[in-house]
């Protein structure tokens, strides 16, 4: 049986000052601290003692797995790959000012490489493929019980990546997530089918 949490990042400042995150370097807020600390005692009645924690490198996700860390015993692997989605131009600037340039995607055709009209901006298809490649490099280890930190929006390919969903076939996937929620990955040891289980979504702003 091999085990995976995901754990959100808790509210950090850009939440509370309504700007965009993406790789904006935020901070967690202190109600964000009292979270991460939270989230780090719950993994503490759940994981063994031999488990592995890697984390996006931006200073909230960082922070959350160093107190997830220090609870468990463990020092987290930082891995860029685990960040959010570069929103170019407009991290840290008010989310009103990315709201009113922002061009959706459209409904059917080209998805993945869409040009949101944000210059420097990724794109949803460069950082899935990021993305899946540090769920390919955490899954080669052996070891059955792991934790990855990461962001909301990074969250959809984390699962997407579990589940084995092709990448060209990932332009309208989208799964959920709280700031400071924990979703479980299993993968049993008799059929080896991939199990998500999305945990309690706590109120609050989805991290963008």
């Amino acid at each position: 049986m091999r085990t995976v949490y995901v754990v959100t990042h808790p509210e950090a400042t850009h939440h509370v000052d309504r700007l965009v995150g993406g790789w904006f370097d935020s901070e967690l807020t202190p109600a964000g601290e009292r979270a991460a600390v939270a989230v780090a005692e719950s993994l503490r009645a759940k994981v063994p003692d031999e488990v592995e924690l890697y984390s996006s490198d931006l200073r909230r996700t960082a922070r959350t797995a160093e107190l997830i860390g220090e609870r468990l015993g463990v020092v987290p692997i930082l891995d860029r790959r685990l960040r959010e989605k570069s929103y170019g131009e407009a991290g840290g600037k008010p989310q009103a000012w990315l709201d009113s340039r922002f061009v959706p995607p459209p409904a059917s055709g080209e998805r993945l490489g869409h040009d949101e009209g944000i210059p420097g901006a990724e794109t949803k298809g460069a950082m899935a493929a990021r993305v899946y490649a540090a769920m390919e490099s955490i899954l080669e280890s052996r070891c059955e019980h792991q934790i990855v930190v990461t962001h909301g929006g990074a969250l959809t390919f984390v699962i997407a990546a579990w589940i084995r969903m092709p990448l060209e076939s990932a332009g309208y996937v989208d799964f959920r997530g709280s700031p400071g929620s924990v979703t479980v990955l299993r993968e049993d040891d008799y059929f080896h089918n991939r199990q998500v289980v999305i945990g309690h979504l706590p109120t609050g702003e989805a991290d963008r």
